[in-house]
């Protein structure tokens, strides 16, 4: 679909201000009123948003789907949750964060950002983001040093997210390892800048949905699971482990953000209902299902292959550095 940038926008706005006398500033919207952050730097920003379907017309907030790490966007979701969202007429995009989302996440920051603003742009009104690992964690950042986006955003939607950090990252750094990966390990000077202070903003709702038997983002398990946010900000969290649910329910990193119906149930109840999920709602006949909705089961083992092909290539393939990346100065302090 054709899309129109910001730039253009801008520049279509400070236009129709000259020819009627009116202040630019004085028809601003209120997000971008805002404090709009630190200057977007990175490349390709425009190219890394791929959008389906009809923003301003969409049965439901426009969702931004973010990937996890070592993944591209179409290899994530547009065998499951793209495929959802489409069926019920749910405009969707898909944002793709360099190196395959093993990059440093400051810039896979950016590219989240330019994401929000220009849906919201296009859909006239909020929308809401729902990310996989990493990409449940990176647009916090983008919420927190971006204020701009927070009036953009309805719904923030975490799976198996990579909130406070996984100790699966030290051994796997002990030799090097991508930036992504140094990034969020407990701990980590990035996750340190990202949890110092309020996790969550006024008028966004938050919903993480998580496992147990996570053995990625580790541990997690309650009361101080990895994935969940702490109540010492002013959105509307809830926090829902997928046993919670469905005791005996097993389900890995992968899976979770793929294919577990359990996982997209409570993701759908966030989306069909003002507020966070609410456990309370969903039927519990979910765990009695094996994949989620409009998963073509035909065409599920070569996408799983797919899947875990990217992962083991991107681990493979990218550059690894030997220590943590800087903070930016924005984050410092």
């Amino acid at each position: 679909m054709a899309r129109t940038t910001r730039s253009t926008l801008l520049a279509l706005a400070v236009t129709a201000a000259c020819l009627t006398g009116v202040a630019g500033v004085a028809a601003a919207s209120p997000e971008r009123a805002a404090d709009p952050g630190p200057a977007l730097t990175a490349p390709g920003l425009d190219e890394s948003l791929t959008c389906h379907g009809d923003l301003a017309r969409s049965a439901g907030a426009p969702v931004l789907l973010v990937p996890g790490t070592t993944l591209d966007p179409d290899v994530n979701f547009d065998w499951n949750y793209a495929r959802a969202f489409a069926q019920e007429g749910r405009a969707h995009c898909l944002v793709q964060l360099p190196a395959h989302a093993t990059g440093d996440i400051q810039v896979a920051a950016e590219h989240v950002v330019h994401a929000i603003r220009t849906m919201h742009d296009e859909a006239g009104g909020p929308i809401s983001v729902v990310g996989f690992s990493q990409g449940g964690m990176v647009p916090r950042w983008a919420l927190k040093y971006w204020p701009d986006t927070r009036g953009m955003v309805t719904d923030m939607i975490g799976i198996d997210p990579s909130n406070h950090g996984t100790l699966d990252a030290y051994p796997v750094c002990g030799p090097g390892c991508v930036p992504a990966f140094w990034q969020q390990q407990t701990g980590s000077r990035l996750l340190a800048a990202l949890n110092d202070g309020p996790e969550t903003f006024a008028g966004i709702d938050y919903t993480v949905v998580y496992t147990v038997t996570d053995e990625v983002v580790v541990p997690n398990l309650p009361p101080a699971a990895s994935s969940e946010l702490r109540r010492d900000g002013a959105g509307r969290i809830a926090n829902i482990p997928v046993q919670s649910l469905c005791p005996v329910h097993v389900a890995e990193h992968l899976t979770m953000g793929s294919t577990d119906p359990v996982g997209y149930a409570v993701v759908a109840d966030a989306l069909h209902h003002d507020g966070p999920a609410d456990a309370g709602r969903i039927d519990r006949a979910v765990c009695l299902a094996d994949v989620m909705p409009a998963v073509d089961r035909t065409q599920l083992p070569a996408n799983e292959v797919r899947l875990l092909g990217q992962v083991a290539t991107s681990i493979a393939t990218e550059p690894r550095v030997a220590v943590e990346p800087p903070l930016r100065d924005y984050a410092r302090g």
